[in-house]
């Protein structure tokens, strides 16, 4: 891919911006960090894959935009291509492939963006990940492969190769090993009882044989006791309808007797009412005489309680008119009331005024002296904003100058630490070596328990593997014990049919059945039973191996910290030379501040300055104290203007209060007059006395009510006579008519009862003359249910050896079957097993890594060659010898690995040794290697090269080194960018892409 024309709009820190890359061959990109140089090169990979640095697709809009845009044309395989990629903020994208014909651009689209997206990374032959692996070195990523430990870098580089694919082929291939596996266990142990059973064919047919000659025996032994049964059956249920009938004779003999007793109970108590009743009635006369004096007490106390009305209203209407005259007079009396209080308030005011206006002379003095000492701090007030500006400057000159000698104090301070630091560590050097050989031989011992532990992950793996085949066994035999469920739930309905067979079972057969399935249910249970035994054992010694693994984990996770501690020891010693030479300089340096702080010749301009400041101050003659004493004294006699408007407002007062005082004292006089007619002549008064009159000559006596509602009272008891006097009246008929109805019935149940009598003296003759046949009928049951018993037993017998010799035979058929599916899972097995190691990372993998790595270490050298001058040497090693615990051993096991060893002129070393400039460029050699490998194997050429901020490691010699190496390699790629924010690199370019960023966003100017 060769870029040509990248053209921005509102994309991260671009508002509008377009970049040409047409005759630029190798460029620098440039500018401070933070103007915007990365976010150029995250636009080639947004607009093309979609991706960036953002979070989230709306985080690439310019801030306050609504939308983005990115547009961008290149060269890929010959043909021009573009593609335009925006998004509004909340909303969808939209994207947009295009080639280039005729000298204009047709569209390749898709239906969606999903469907372009694919089809660009066809066109181009690259996608996102190996992109940004290859083409493009990231911002601080360019040591990301060289960081990780030595056991991971086989992962990452299969990863960057895309070897997942594979390692999961070779998961698939291994579970569907396991689970043929499994398969041909379960089928194995389902043979073994299969083979067993074929054993007893030859018994169960002789058994057969003998049981149906004593069913046909018993058969006709229970035929002729069922026919005897059935006769004695018949006489005892004729016996026992004769007695059913005598009961019901008697119990209907004795109703009749209870009810003949309660018709004479209730004639008795009629005959006791009609009497009373009688008696009411003889008393009629004399009833009604004192009913109808009653009537006359009622209505002479209705005209009483019509009297009591009005004299209740009208006493109520005087009481209102009462309380309302006494309202009014309260309420005048409050007015004179009030006004009183206002009249002795405004005396009580005159008083205080006239005490006031009697200092109005100490006043006028005291304003005299206020005048004359605010015109002195006027005076003053000038001359301070002359000299406050002077001052300012001074305490700021004396401030900049103290913190001038703290800044050297200070210096000085931490170069006496230095030099104490420098003299300590060249103490500690002998130590240091002690503390490197201690580390070395924890790491040998540790390394010791890595392969331990990794023993111990390989046997949990294998128990794990076989818990898991236990699982699967427990699975199939719960699913069996569910099918020998359901096909007992089917087998207790009466109209079951055979499993097997699909024909009707008779009861012999189907209870032959049940037993067998019964019995098949315990046998799978058993086997449940012992595998969940040997779950429980594996369990336990999978806890037991975790555990130990933990702990191995727990003393190996100090590795890595040892590792890096060693590491860290190494680089001290080898910076041990260099602190010698610090240590001078740091005495150097003390010398010099020493000498400026004693002679005081630091800030030399600032205590200049300072000098002229105070001669000027002294000109001006300025006192603060002075100041401070005059504005005291305004303060002090600012009293005066306060008193002089309180005399001001007092003499106002003082006139109001005398135009008041006459008319409170007329409304006082007022109110008084209209107190004393509203209590003689007003309406309320009037209406008063004439509701007395009107109570007067109604005439109400209260007494004499009292009395008559006493008689009414009294007169109620007859009033209750008179009640019961109608209700007898309107009752003595009906009783009588009741009277005679229950004399008539009495009369037919003494008949019913007599012939009820002779019916039951018949029954019991009939009753005597049938003996109980029920005790023989007990025992001729009995007898037919034993031998009912006994014939189900043969039968039974009979259906279950029918049934097991039918079965045999599908078990023959199902033996056979089962032999031949068990060669063809065996087979398929087998197949995965082998595909499974071909796919895994020893296989496939290991071979397809052992092929690029020689490749890519010539590649790696080559380039490593221009960037060092032939100083180093890298190789690549993927296995070595692990450390024996046992020092007779003559060999060791080999462990995979992926270390990289570096040779310079003098040794060959691990790469954790190297300073960060040599670092880098061995860094830069291997991702510019892995670069191109990783294009050739998606099918293109490497045809551009970014560099993201990858100088600032380098010394003067390592850049030139570097660019010398960028421009020997030129000639490989179309495109070549480096990013970098260091002046002396971006000079060494013929193109410069400089960035600046303002208050418009980021800007882009080219220079050539």
């Amino acid at each position: 891919m060769i870029p040509l024309e990248l053209t921005l709009k509102n994309f991260l820190s671009y508002q509008q911006a377009t970049l040409n890359f047409r005759g630029l061959h190798t460029a620098c990109i440039c500018g401070a960090n933070g103007a915007g140089k990365s976010s150029l090169l995250e636009a080639i990979t947004w607009v093309i894959w979609g991706k960036s640095r953002a979070a989230s697709d709306d985080d690439v809009i310019h801030g306050g935009c609504d939308d983005v845009r990115v547009d961008f044309q290149f060269i890929s395989n010959q043909e021009v291509y573009r593609i335009i990629r925006n998004r509004r903020r909340g909303g969808n994208s939209n994207l947009e492939f295009q080639i280039e014909s005729a000298g204009e651009f047709r569209t390749l689209s898709g239906k969606g963006i999903r469907d372009t997206q694919k089809k660009i990374i066809t066109y181009l032959k690259l996608d996102y990940d190996t992109f940004v692996n290859s083409a493009y070195l990231r911002q601080g990523r360019a040591d990301e492969f060289m960081l990780h430990p030595a056991t991971e870098r086989k992962q990452i580089l299969a990863d960057l190769l895309k070897l997942d694919q594979y390692q999961e082929l070779a998961d698939q291939a291994k579970d569907l090993s396991k689970q043929y596996q499994g398969q041909a266990n379960q089928i194995e142990l389902s043979l073994v009882p299969i083979k067993e059973k074929l054993s007893q064919e030859k018994d169960l047919k002789e058994k057969q044989k003998n049981l149906v000659q004593d069913l046909e025996t018993l058969q006709l032994l229970q035929e002729q006791e069922r026919r005897e049964l059935q006769q004695l059956q018949q006489e005892e249920n004729e016996r026992k309808t004769l007695s059913e009938q005598f009961s019901w004779q008697q119990h209907r003999y004795q109703a009749l007797i209870k009810d003949e007793e309660r018709l004479t109970q209730e004639k008795e108590e009629i005959n006791y009412q009609i009497k009373n009743l009688k008696k009411i009635i003889e008393q009629e006369d004399k009833i009604l005489q004192r009913y109808q004096q009653a009537m006359q007490f009622q209505e002479e106390e209705k005209r009483l309680a019509t009297q009591f009305k009005v004299y209740q209203e009208q006493q109520r209407e005087k009481q209102q008119l009462e309380q309302q005259l006494s309202q009014e007079t309260n309420q005048i009396n409050l007015q004179i009331h009030q006004v009183k209080t206002q009249l002795e308030s405004l005396d009580q005011q005159e008083k205080e005024l006239t005490q006031i206006l009697n200092n109005s002379q100490d006043v006028k003095v005291a304003l005299e002296r206020l005048s004359h000492h605010r015109e002195r701090l006027q005076h003053l007030d000038k001359l301070q904003h002359q000299v406050a500006p002077l001052l300012q400057r001074k305490y700021s000159l004396q401030t900049k100058i103290e913190q001038s000698k703290a800044n050297l104090k200070a210096q000085l301070e931490q170069l006496y630490l230095n030099e104490k630091y420098y003299l300590q560590q060249i103490d500690k050097i002998p130590e240091v070596r002690q503390s490197l050989l201690e580390i070395d031989l924890k790491l040998q011992e540790l390394d010791k328990k890595q392969v331990y532990q990794k023993r111990v992950e390989e046997k949990g793996q294998e128990r794990n593997e076989f818990q898991e085949r236990l699982k699967e066994n427990q699975r199939l035999s719960e699913e069996k014990i569910e099918e020998l469920q359901e096909k007992l739930k089917k087998l207790e309905i009466p109209e079951a049919i055979c499993p097997l067979c699909e024909q009707d079972l008779d009861e012999t057969h189907r209870h032959h059945v049940i037993t067998k399935t019964q019995r098949q249910q315990q046998e799978t249970q058993e086997k449940i039973w012992i595998l969940q035994e040997q779950m429980s054992v594996v369990k336990q010694e999978l806890k037991i191996l975790r555990e130990e693994y933990k702990l191995l984990n727990q003393e190996l996770s100090i590795k890595a910290s040892l590792e890096q501690e060693y590491g860290q020891i190494e680089a001290e010693l080898e910076n041990s030379g260099k602190i010698s030479f610090q240590l001078k300089e740091t005495t150097k340096k003390i010398k010099e501040i020493e000498q400026l702080l004693t002679a005081e010749t630091y800030a030399i301009e600032l205590q200049s300055e300072l000098t002229s400041l105070n001669e000027e101050l002294q000109k001006l003659n300025y006192d603060e104290q002075t100041h401070a004493l005059v504005r005291g004294e305004v303060e002090r006699f600012r009293w005066a203007e306060i008193k002089q408007a309180k005399l001001d407002e007092a003499s106002r007062r003082q006139s109001i209060i005398l135009q008041q005082k006459p008319t409170l004292i007329e409304k006082i006089n007022h109110l008084t007059q209209q107190k004393e007619n509203l209590q003689n002549q007003s309406d309320i008064k009037i209406k008063i006395n004439s509701l007395e009159e009107s109570i007067n000559e109604l005439g109400y006596q209260s007494s004499e009510h009292q009395k008559l509602l006493d008689a009414l009272r009294q007169s109620q008891s007859w009033q209750l006579q008179y009640q019961q006097l109608q209700q007898a009246k309107q009752q003595y008929p009906q009783l009588q008519e009741r009277y005679q109805t229950i004399e008539i019935r009495l009369q037919s149940q003494q008949q019913e009862k007599e012939k009820i009598q002779k019916e039951i003296n018949q029954s019991s003759v009939k009753i005597d003359l049938n003996s109980n046949k029920q005790q023989q009928i007990d025992n001729l049951e009995k007898q037919i249910q034993n031998r009912r018993q006994k014939l189900d037993e043969l039968l039974a017998q009979k259906g279950r050896l029918e049934q097991s010799i039918l079965q045999l035979q599908s078990l023959k058929e199902q033996n056979e079957i089962d032999k031949n599916h068990l060669k063809e899972i065996r087979k398929k097995y087998r197949v995965y097993q082998e595909l499974a190691k071909a796919f895994g990372k020893n296989g496939i993998q290991a071979l397809m890594i052992e092929n690029v790595l020689p490749q890519l270490e010539a590649e790696t050298n080559q380039i490593l060659a221009r960037l060092t001058a032939n100083q180093l040497h890298i190789k690549f090693v993927t296995q070595k010898a692990g450390r024996s615990g046992n020092s007779r051993q003559k060999s060791a096991k080999l462990i995979d690995t992926l270390d990289i060893l570096i040779a310079d002129a003098n040794m060959t070393r691990s790469y954790e040794t190297y300073s960060g400039g040599e670092a880098f460029r061995i860094n830069f050699s291997i991702r510019l290697a892995l670069a191109k490998l990783l294009a050739q194997r998606a099918g293109t050429s490497l045809q551009m090269l970014i560099v993201d901020e990858g100088f600032g490691t380098q010394d003067t010699e390592g850049c030139d080194r570097l660019i010398a190496a960028i421009n020997a390699i030129s000639s490989d790629f179309s495109c070549i960018l480096a990013v970098t924010h260091m002046p002396q690199f971006k000079e060494a370019f013929q193109y410069r892409i400089e960035v600046k960023k303002n208050y418009n966003g980021s800007q882009i100017h080219l220079v050539s």
